[in-house]
């Protein structure tokens, strides 16, 4: 949307108040703005710029105790409680491999960040959001009751933004895509994809092959992924809960991956959405957003791993699992059974 025709930083404010238990997502889709537009007309009024300094920003919430992590893309929400700690900074790309609160993030989609308070009856609630250039939420972290406020307060106070403005410019992302005529072939796809010693070369090979990542599944054989009833995710659930199977869930978007390692015990149905209502773990996926559900086998020198993997109608990863491991280790094979065993659709027969 031109930023002209975007609603004022107080039109917006209004339309919060006339609308004070609609989501923050869906009032800014109801605006036709984005959620940072929504968080930007605030500012003043319970936002605070603050500077997207990732590296900072990650090494600094050690201090803050235990919150809430959230990283979502459109259909699904990661949210995990706990700490930051054991930070890996980097340029281009950071890491957090703490036990509870585990991200891999890419600084350069980190464009606007506010810290946030909220009032919730005789409380405030307080958090760090921060969104990428078109406006849109790569992860947020929220205060908790045991939270070190004052750490959080100097932490904010360190990254406060001279520029307090209660607009933002937004842009609409560029997703790059490769020319089809550029593309590697199935035998080379074959051949690297055997090759693979490690599941982090999966992306290097996909760039070299000119690949994208859903159609290198489409071309690589049935030996190393299959597609799968869209109904084996709840079916997956149900069996790792019963089981008590600990597993991997990562959700990302291009400016933060979430993973959650271990067990996974209530799982709530409820409405297009399935939910994990454990402690210190919540997922919301979309069921009704997933169009199809691989099984994605990768050679390692552990031997090969299972993933399964979602996708929307738009051809972009969703939700992505494994069974826990730890490096050196080979697959579970509690894990590797569930995946060999669901429901296969014939790819003759794939919508």
């Amino acid at each position: 949307m031109n930023s002209a025709a975007k609603p004022t930083p107080k039109e917006i404010r209004q339309a919060r108040v006339d609308n004070p238990k609609l989501r923050e997502r869906d009032l800014a889709a109801q605006l036709g703005v984005s959620e940072g537009d929504l968080v930007a007309a605030q500012v003043a009024q319970g936002a605070q710029r603050i500077e997207p300094r990732v590296n900072d920003i990650l090494q600094g919430l050690e201090a803050v105790g235990e919150v809430m992590a959230l990283t979502r893309n459109e259909s699904a929400v990661h949210e995990k409680i706990g700490i930051y700690d054991k930070v890996v900074p980097g340029q281009h790309a950071s890491m957090v491999l703490g036990a509870d609160i585990d991200l891999r993030v890419f600084p350069n989609a980190w464009t606007y960040g506010f810290a946030v308070e909220k009032r919730d009856g005789d409380s405030v609630r307080h958090s760090l959001q921060f969104f990428d250039q078109a406006g849109d939420a790569v992860h947020k972290v929220h205060l908790r009751p045991t939270s070190s406020l004052y750490a959080y307060q100097k932490l904010v106070a360190s990254l406060a933004s001279a520029d307090q403005s209660q607009a933002i410019d937004t842009k609409p992302l560029k997703r790059s895509s490769f020319a089809p005529d550029e593309a590697g072939s199935a035998d080379e796809l074959r051949e690297r994809w055997g090759a693979m010693t490690d599941v982090h070369q999966f992306f290097g090979m996909l760039r070299a092959l000119k690949l994208e990542r859903r159609q290198a599944l489409d071309m690589v054989g049935d030996d190393y992924a299959w597609l799968l009833d869209r109904e084996c995710l709840s079916a997956m659930f149900h069996h790792v809960a019963r089981e008590e199977i600990p597993i991997m869930c990562f959700v990302g978007n291009h400016g933060c991956i979430q993973i959650h390692a271990g067990p996974v015990t209530t799982i709530k149905p409820m409405g297009p959405w399935i939910n994990v209502l454990d402690e210190t773990f919540h997922l919301h996926l979309r069921l009704d957003h997933v169009r199809e559900v691989w099984a994605v086998r990768k050679p390692t020198k552990d031997g090969h791993v299972t993933s399964l993997e979602a996708y929307d109608a738009d051809n972009q990863l969703i939700i992505q699992f494994f069974g826990k491991r730890h490096e050196g280790h080979a697959e579970r094979d509690d894990w590797r059974k569930i995946a060999e065993h669901l429901p296969r659709i014939p790819r003759s027969t794939a919508a």
